[in-house]
């Protein structure tokens, strides 16, 4: 024997909800006074409709995330240190540069050097071969010289050598022009002492350096000191 169970469940009836847009009626016959207060609903109805349907002014739109704002590029800070990291070698305008401001171990035969040293004067009887006798004089002189460039310029021979000086390279630079030799040598690494923005250098060990290699030339060589 069997049963069966049905259950129905009343039903209700669905209210629809209408939304009604608002309506305006127009007379038949409008006076002035009607016509001008439909032509303001007529004007109000299109400003709000304009507003709901314009884009957000761009002051309150939201930025994309793809296109995110760049921050504006500000000029990299220079200090003594980094300065001093970017030596300029070779010859300006066919002559030795002066020292740099921020490289106290350094002298050079530039007039516009604050540690200037006077030129050379190669002798008649060294004249043919002077460039290959200053070669020769550095590396006999100087600790793990190296000549690094020998050309020439449309204002004579120019000739670069690195050897070891205190805190690391020293670059040596000369020009022969004639019977003349200018000459720069400096310290290539500037050391600073933390929280000081001077740089320790002492320029006599450079001029020691100097010295060294014109008196194993035997070229002359005028100084401060043989003036007195």
């Amino acid at each position: 024997m069997s049963f069966s169970l049905t259950t129905t469940l009343p039903l209700f009836p669905l209210k629809q909800s209408t939304i009604q847009s608002p309506s305006i009626s127009i007379p038949q016959n409008p006076n002035p006074k009607t016509q001008a207060l439909f032509s303001n609903q007529l004007l109000s109805l299109a400003v709000a409709f304009v507003t709901l349907t314009s884009p957000p002014p761009s002051s309150l739109a939201i930025p994309s995330l793809n296109n995110p704002i760049q921050p504006p590029n500000l000029p990299s800070a220079t200090t003594p240190f980094s300065q001093s990291k970017n030596l300029i070698t070779g010859l300006d305008n066919g002559k030795i540069r002066p020292c740099p401001s921020n490289n106290p171990g350094c002298v050079s035969s530039n007039p516009k050097s604050s540690s200037f040293a006077f030129p050379w004067r190669i002798p008649d009887k060294s004249l043919d071969n002077a460039l290959q006798q200053l070669q020769e004089a550095i590396l006999e002189t100087q600790k793990n010289a190296k000549i690094e460039i020998v050309e020439d310029t449309p204002d004579g021979k120019y000739l670069q050598a690195t050897v070891d000086g205190n805190f690391g390279r020293d670059v040596l630079e000369f020009s022969v022009k004639g019977d003349v030799v200018s000459y720069r040598c400096m310290a290539t690494k500037v050391t600073y002492v933390y929280p000081f923005t001077t740089a320790l250098g002492d320029s006599k060990g450079q001029e020691e350096r100097i010295r060294k290699i014109v008196d194993r030339l035997g070229w002359d060589a005028p100084s401060f000191s043989a003036m007195d």
